[in-house]
């Protein structure tokens, strides 16, 4: 099987640098589906089976009130799971913009048993757990404060369920390195398929790594590859793999 995650910035497009991104910080506000478009069709021809998608716009102004999950669905013939990325709670989930920012799992075949979790601290939230062909993946997306980081570290230790292949990704924001995880790697007895640690964070220039698939025992890693395609501020990362 072949998976990808993808954090697509509501598909506002690639900044050249970080004056670039200053400057067109309008496009937050209205973007041209220009950019989305060429995000579908990158991830159409990377032939995936399950994709993982951060910072989706579910039909806000910005996007016109086009729903990119919804799309991106129907372009992939996918089936698909979505939620707002804030708490169930938040107040977040009533503010124009905000209400429509998600997160996304899209597969190849049916997701069916999926479920929503909630971080206990942070503003983004949402947790995606879906089981699809034998493997049950987590979709995350951290907080930028390392403080809460450790807080959502530790509850996933608590929801990644033991002997069950398990695959762990999104955006961490591990902005003080890899180190962060190894309590998780540890406990939860998972591996990153990004073995030499490449940097995923600017695309234009990349120097940290911020997005991550961990894989538990009974995946067998068959590849791995992080294309470096400009239409976001992340790379996307892919992953072929195998349930041993």
């Amino acid at each position: 099987m072949r998976f990808l995650v993808y954090n697509i910035a509501y598909g506002t497009g690639g900044p050249a640098g970080n004056s670039h991104r200053v400057l067109t910080s309008h496009r937050y506000l209205k973007t041209h589906d220009r950019h989305f478009e060429k995000i579908i069709d990158f991830i159409k021809k990377a032939n995936v089976d399950i994709v993982g998608l951060l910072e989706i716009d579910t039909g806000s102004y910005r996007t016109d009130q086009i729903n990119q999950v919804k799309k991106i669905a129907d372009r992939l013939n996918h089936f698909h799971v979505c939620d707002t990325k804030y708490g169930r709670n938040s107040l977040l989930r009533k503010i124009p913009y905000l209400r429509n920012q998600s997160n996304a799992l899209l597969t190849a075949s049916d997701n069916g048993d999926s479920k929503f979790h909630y971080l206990p601290r942070g503003m983004k939230k949402l947790v995606i757990e879906s089981t699809i062909n034998q493997v049950t993946f987590f979709l995350v997306h951290l907080a930028l404060t390392r403080k809460v980081r450790q807080i959502q570290l530790e509850y996933l230790v608590g929801l990644i369920p033991e002997n069950r292949p398990v695959i762990v990704a999104g955006d961490f924001n591990t902005m003080q390195g890899c180190g962060e995880l190894r309590p998780l790697l540890s406990r939860c007895g998972l591996k990153s398929a990004n073995r030499d640690n490449r940097a995923t964070y600017p695309a234009w220039g990349p120097q940290k790594e911020l997005d991550y698939i961990l894989c538990s025992e009974g995946i067998r890693i068959n590849g791995f590859e992080i294309p470096p395609v400009k239409y976001s501020d992340h790379q996307p990362l892919i992953l072929d793999f195998e349930v041993e």
